[in-house]
């Protein structure tokens, strides 16, 4: 079986041009499992192996405590190297063609309270440049549940300030137009009259938010801006600039926002993916009633 797996792993790096990561990643699969088929399954070839053995492989590692996103990808692994053997006419049978991945786990978003989003969006209270610039980029970001870097791609021409909207350009140059609300308009408007003209200098771009020498905000830096933001409006949960994206959705879900409308703004391609904030409110609303119901 060693052979074998040499051969798939030259054909996905040579021919497939898989990153070298992504082949180390299969190679140590396959290496444990070429390890369970000859050490513990005594399978003497690959020819040997069916699949009642792969399943008891999977089991195997679930005992051993194994993540779920581990043994899922061992799946994937095991999956394309048997279609190889197959394709390469180098096995007669794909023990693997039924075999289903297991479903990951999915784990609920951290989302911010109103409260907590207020004291955040309030934290930039000063009239200092900075002050305005990072009040309108929070406020930008939870108007509209953008990522981050679709933020910080933002430009002055895709802002609408007068037709309240951005025309954000997402993953897989996809476009989408979100609305602003009134509170993100007057924020923005606030640091195109006055911040953004100070910061930019000399330069001339196109790019919203800036930093002190006019260059386009890294993500590094608004999540520098975020974590102070954060400590000065006394947040004490895990906070990433995600969170305000995942704020944005439960709280408009809450309130009664059809999920097709979230799904999107969201820019998500799936309504499976938007799906998860309703799970999300679910859970608040059983914490709130637990929290305050005399009988619960």
């Amino acid at each position: 079986m060693e052979e074998e797996r040499k051969k798939f792993l030259q054909y996905i790096h040579l021919e497939r041009g898989l990153a070298n990561n992504t082949v180390q990643s299969y190679e140590r699969d396959l290496k444990q499992y070429e390890l369970y088929v000859t050490k513990i399954a005594k399978k003497k070839s690959i020819h040997d192996i069916d699949q009642s053995m792969i399943v008891e492989y999977l089991h195997f590692l679930k005992e051993q405590g194994r993540a779920g996103t581990t043994i899922a990808r061992t799946v994937a692994s095991i999956r394309a190297f048997h279609q190889f053997m197959l394709r390469e006419k180098m096995s007669s049978s794909d023990p693997s063609v039924h075999l289903e991945i297991p479903k990951r786990s999915k784990k609920l978003p951290q989302i911010l309270s109103l409260q907590e989003v207020e004291s955040l969006l309030n934290a930039p209270s000063g009239s200092d440049m900075f002050s305005i610039r990072n009040k309108a980029m929070l406020e930008t970001l939870y108007a509209t549940g953008m990522r981050v870097s679709e933020l910080m791609n933002l430009t002055v021409t895709n802002t609408h300030l007068a037709m309240g909207f951005v025309r954000c350009i997402g993953k897989a140059e996809k476009e989408r137009i979100i609305p602003l609300g009134q509170e993100a308009s007057k924020a923005l408007e606030k640091y195109l009259e006055t911040s953004r003209r100070n910061l930019m200098k000399q330069k001339e771009h196109d790019v919203l938010f800036v930093n002190h020498l006019g260059n386009p905000l890294s993500r590094q830096g608004f999540w520098k801006v975020l974590k102070q933001l954060a400590v000065a409006a006394s947040i004490n949960k895990p906070l990433t600039p995600h969170t305000l994206r995942h704020s944005f959705a439960s709280h408009l879900l809450a309130n009664g926002a059809d999920i097709r409308a979230v799904q999107e703004m969201l820019g998500h391609v799936d309504i499976s993916t938007t799906q998860i904030y309703t799970q999300v409110t679910k859970a608040r609303m059983k914490d709130i009633y637990a929290q305050y119901h005399p009988r619960a």
